[in-house]
């Protein structure tokens, strides 16, 4: 008989994989807080006209989608942007500006698995909403390092690719692209880094080839790695908007910089972000050894809640998944030893004893304690032997003669000492046990 098996892209969390996953999910909790974010949730189920509409060809193309018993059109999200600016969008004039939420939730995609990529995966979502100026996207670059520094990764670890769509708009309509060439532009400056030249045939098919020196001077720009170096190229140009969001730069560096970022962030237009919403600002975190694919990445929106029938509401944000990140935690040895072990494990002798020791483990859990005992009767012997291999701190020994005399033994497993405590005193001698340390 053949048995059931998950289904290909998706995961089983048993309890040690459910722990590790939840001890990075509780550090990014940890980092989101501390920065003052809210966290939110959303149904798992959308509309699916919010996806083929305002998430790009590549989504749309990996959706799981239905119709469902309704006669709705829907699909499992597959990120979680269409759907934090819809609900933002819902109740904007309430919300209380600038608008800081965050979220940590599982999505869908239908794509080709490999390394660090499942058709099932979680994130970690972090928006700002309500501020137009660059100070928006220090911060979410500041929480960005903050959520990888906080599991001991460094700057020789990972650092944060930083760009701009914008930028590239203003240049490449200063070379004289109307915007459908910008885009096709765009996105072969998109798939460069993988496809070399052949990046490029998109745009040829739709416009012909690009004239050699337009193209040599697209390649050079998208080698620039330095603030002064996009000043340099930018100066010549003339253009005022270019000159504007030049200032608009260096107060993200600057701010960065002052935080004491800088180490870990590097100017690199190569990155452009493939979501058809971006509209300015765009990073990603890589790995140093380049090992893995992107870590984590996001920018800035403007125009997405407008278009999901909200409030004109400038918009920032970013991602990461769990798996990738996972991976490089693990290759770091990072990722801890998560032990499950009981803090008390009772060893209890017959009937009477067992009645007696129920009341107290009832009231050791109630009070926060991780407490054990064996279900069915068993020699003291095995007990002492499972106490011992259980990782529990203390040994509450239930015997006749302490059930007689009123008292329980209290034996501490690492320092191997017992003492009798009454048991009216029990759970206070517990209590300072353990925040004795």
């Amino acid at each position: 008989m053949s048995t059931f098996q998950t289904l290909p892209g998706f995961r089983d969390f048993y309890p040690e994989d459910f722990a590790r996953r939840h001890h990075v999910f509780r550090l990014w909790r940890q980092s989101a807080s501390a920065f003052g974010f809210s966290e939110y949730d959303a149904p798992v189920l959308e509309s699916l006209e919010l996806y083929k509409a305002k998430s790009g060809d590549e989504i749309e193309a990996q959706l799981f989608s239905f119709t469902d018993k309704g006669g709705r059109d829907v699909a499992l999200r597959p990120e979680m942007t269409p759907t934090v600016c819809r609900m933002v969008g819902a109740r904007a004039n309430a919300l209380k500006r600038p608008i800081r939420w965050f979220s940590i939730a599982e999505f869908y995609r239908y794509e080709r698995m490999q390394k660090g990529r499942g058709r099932c995966f979680s994130q970690l979502n972090a928006d700002i909403f309500g501020e137009p100026g660059p100070e928006a996207e220090i911060e979410l670059i500041a929480l960005l390092v903050q959520c990888l520094c906080a599991f001991g990764l460094r700057e020789e670890d990972f650092f944060v690719r930083l760009s701009d769509r914008n930028l590239w708009y203003y240049y490449l309509e200063a070379l004289g692209l109307d915007e459908s060439r910008t885009r096709a532009v765009l996105a072969a400056i998109d798939k460069y880094e993988k496809s070399g030249d052949a990046a490029f045939d998109g745009y040829a098919e739709k416009f012909g080839p690009l004239e050699a020196g337009l193209k040599e001077k697209i390649l050079g720009f998208l080698q620039i790695k330095s603030l002064p170096a996009i000043e340099h190229a930018v100066a010549a140009l003339g253009v005022d908007r270019l000159a504007a969001r030049l200032a608009d730069w260096r107060k993200l560096i600057d701010g960065l910089g002052a935080m004491g970022l800088s180490r870990f962030v590097e100017v690199d237009l190569g990155v452009v972000r493939g979501l058809a919403y971006y509209t300015g600002f765009v990073f990603e975190a890589f790995d140093r050894k380049g090992e893995l694919r992107a870590l984590a990445g996001g920018g800035r929106y403007d125009d997405l809640v407008a278009k999901l029938g909200g409030p004109a509401l400038p918009a920032v944000g970013f991602a990461i998944g769990d798996m990738t990140f996972s991976l490089l935690l693990e290759q770091r040895g990072l990722m801890p030893t998560l032990v499950f072990a009981p803090d008390v494990y009772c060893v209890i002798g017959g009937v009477p004893e067992r009645q007696a020791a129920f009341g107290d483990i009832h009231a050791l859990r109630a009070g926060g304690f991780r407490v054990d005992y064996p279900l069915k009767e068993v020699a003291f012997g095995k007990q002492f032997k499972t106490a011992a291999e259980s990782g529990a701190k203390l040994a509450l020994i239930y015997g006749s003669d302490e059930l007689a005399r009123g008292v329980v033994k209290v034996r501490d497993l690492e320092q191997r000492t017992e003492m009798d405590v009454p048991r009216a005193d029990l759970i206070a001698t517990v209590r300072d046990f353990f925040s004795a340390g």
